[in-house]
């Protein structure tokens, strides 16, 4: 497994350059989990539910259903433990794997923002944006 990241330079209204990127885990060159999964897993922890953490990102209980399912064959192991409905109805909770998995990504997400952050403002200076007006 490996991390990749994709990074973008982008030009906002106001003329600035702003740093866009995009990490996600691969192998063999097919994407196994990245921001989606790791969001939907978070809010499944806090809500306790894949429905309603479908419904705070505007998806599909079928297509977040599907999401987990096709992360869970690609990874060889359950990210979710799912309780069947009744009278309480049902709910949805992390198993360690899908919780060491989200954990160790959502940390990894911040570090790199913040290094980033501090990267992009390192080479992408004022006195860097006047030379290319000039």
């Amino acid at each position: 497994m490996m991390i990749i990241c994709i990074i973008k330079i982008s030009m906002t209204r106001d003329d600035f350059m702003k740093l866009n990127y995009k990490l996600w885990l691969e192998e063999d060159d097919d994407r196994l989990f990245g921001d989606g999964p790791a969001d939907i897993l978070r809010l499944v922890d806090k809500l306790g539910s894949l429905s309603k953490a479908a419904a705070e990102i505007n998806m599909s209980y079928s297509q977040a259903w599907q999401l987990i399912d096709k992360l869970e064959n690609k990874l060889g192991f359950k990210l979710l433990e799912k309780q069947v409905g009744g009278t309480e109805g049902g709910g949805s909770t992390l198993t360690k794997k899908g919780r060491l998995l989200m954990d160790t990504f959502l940390s990894f997400r911040t570090e790199a923002r913040r290094e980033m952050s501090k990267l992009e403002t390192k080479y992408f200076t004022d006195k860097f944006k006047d030379k290319l007006k000039d």
